[in-house]
């Protein structure tokens, strides 16, 4: 059983094999974001510093759409591509954007429920091929990435984007830690 931390993040494992580092890394950093908004109301989610206009709740509502678009769409080939059609040929960053307007409870629950998604897909992806197994859609050029690739993708998204929310949440309350 992995140990937590004092904010119940869960610790990536220090003498594990190359996939339990990889994933225990993405789910410390998506642990980080979680403690970042937790026990936040819509005013909390909607704040902004500076002259950014990004939000914890973009943060949640655009990760939620990150995770899907990876694991679900281009890892696995299914569904519709995430990010096409309806508000986001009106608005390219339609998710970082619209997510003022959403609940926090709608954010954190659309959110949780991409990582859970993300979680099985991954798991299915493992017993398929391993790290190596190659991602069902290509990118725009051709290049075709591996599961190896993608999680350490998602690692460095999610640890660029726990730097913002690290300053936000500082912003709204105060709160500060990694």
């Amino acid at each position: 059983m992995a140990s937590t931390d004092e904010q119940g993040r869960p610790e990536p494992p220090e003498a594990g094999d190359e996939v339990a580092t990889l994933l225990g890394f993405l789910d410390f950093h998506r642990a980080t974001l979680a403690w970042k908004t937790r026990g936040l109301g819509a005013e909390g989610l909607r704040a902004t510093v500076g002259a950014s206009t990004l939000t914890l709740g973009g943060l949640l509502k655009h990760l939620a759409v990150v995770e899907d678009s990876w694991f679900r769409y281009r890892l696995h080939g299914r569904g519709e591509r995430p990010r096409q059609g309806g508000p986001w040929d009106a608005d390219p960053d339609h998710d970082w954007n619209s997510a003022a307007a959403d609940p926090p409870e709608d954010l954190r629950e659309r959110w949780a429920a991409a990582v859970a998604c993300s979680r099985e897909l991954v798991a299915e992806a493992l017993a398929e091929g391993g790290l190596d197994r190659l991602a069902a859609v290509p990118d725009r050029d051709g290049r075709v990435p591996s599961l190896r690739w993608i999680v350490v993708h998602m690692i460095e998204e999610y640890a660029r984007h726990n730097g913002h929310a690290d300053l936000i949440r500082e912003a709204v309350d105060g709160e500060v830690g990694e």
